[in-house]
C-alpha cells in the first residue's frame, strides 16, 4: 500500500525514533509498504518518520544510482544491487573525508542543496528477521544510509547546510508546510486547510 509521504514541519520529522521489537505490529508489512512507497516517489531511501511512524526503521534501494556514468563502474556495480531494510541502527563511526553531494529529500520536495558527510561508515542494525549485523559502507551507499539514519535521529538535511542557504529556501520550506507544493506523489502537509 502506498502511503502518504509525511512533510516538512510535522513534529514527527523532529522525533528520535523508538527502538523497535521482533514483536512489532504487521512489521513485515510496514516494510513492504515503505518500498512501495518509496518507488512510487522514485526515492532511492525512505525512513519510517517520513510515513509518520516514530521508530528506528529505514529502506534503501540505490539501484536508481547504478545507472549514473558519470560514477566508477564498480561503484555504479555497487549501487545497482544494494537494497536494504535497516532495524534499530546505530551508527558506531563516521570517518574519512566529507565530501558535497547534491541532497533532496522526498518530505521536503523541490529542495536541493550541497551536503557534506563522511566518506566512510561503519553501522549496526538488525536485518527484517532481527539478525544484527555490523558492516562498513562508503561513497554514495554510506550518503543514502546517513540521510536516513538522520530521519530516524529527527534530523533533516536542511539542517546540515549554512545558515545563508536556509534563509534563500526559507519561502520554499514555508510552502511546503502550507500544502503549497505538488509533488507527483502522496503527501501530507503540516499546515495544509482542511486537512
Amino acid at each position: 500500500m502506498i502511503l502518504p509521504i509525511v512533510g516538512y514541519g510535522d513534529p514527527v520529522l523532529r522525533k528520535v525514533g523508538e527502538v523497535l521489537s521482533s514483536e512489532y505490529p504487521n512489521l513485515k508489512q510496514t516494510i513492504a509498504d515503505m518500498y512501495e512507497t518509496m518507488y512510487n516517489a522514485y526515492g532511492v531511501g525512505l525512513a519510517a518518520p517520513q510515513v509518520g511512524l516514530s521508530i528506528r526503521l529505514f529502506v534503501i534501494d540505490t539501484t536508481p544510482f547504478g545507472d549514473d556514468e558519470d560514477l566508477p563502474i564498480e561503484e555504479q556495480e555497487q549501487l545497482k544491487g544494494f537494497k536494504r531494510t535497516f532495524i534499530n541502527a546505530k551508527m558506531l563511526k563516521e570517518e574519512g573525508e566529507e565530501w558535497g553531494f547534491n541532497e533532496g529529500c522526498l518530505s521536503i520536495p523541490d529542495v536541493r542543496e550541497d551536503v557534506y558527510r563522511n566518506e566512510k561508515i561503519t553501522i549496526e542494525y538488525c536485518d527484517e528477521d532481527f539478525n544484527v549485523k555490523t558492516e562498513v559502507f562508503d561513497g554514495l551507499v554510506a550518503r543514502v544510509i546517513q540521510h536516513e539514519y538522520d530521519h530516524i535521529e529527527g534530523i533533516l538535511f536542511t539542517d546540515l547546510i549554512s545558515s545563508l542557504k536556509r534563509q534563500l529556501i526559507k519561502k520554499k520550506l514555508q510552502n511546503i508546510m502550507d500544502g503549497k507544493s505538488r509533488p507527483d506523489y502522496r503527501m501530507k502537509f503540516c499546515n495544509k486547510k482542511g486537512r
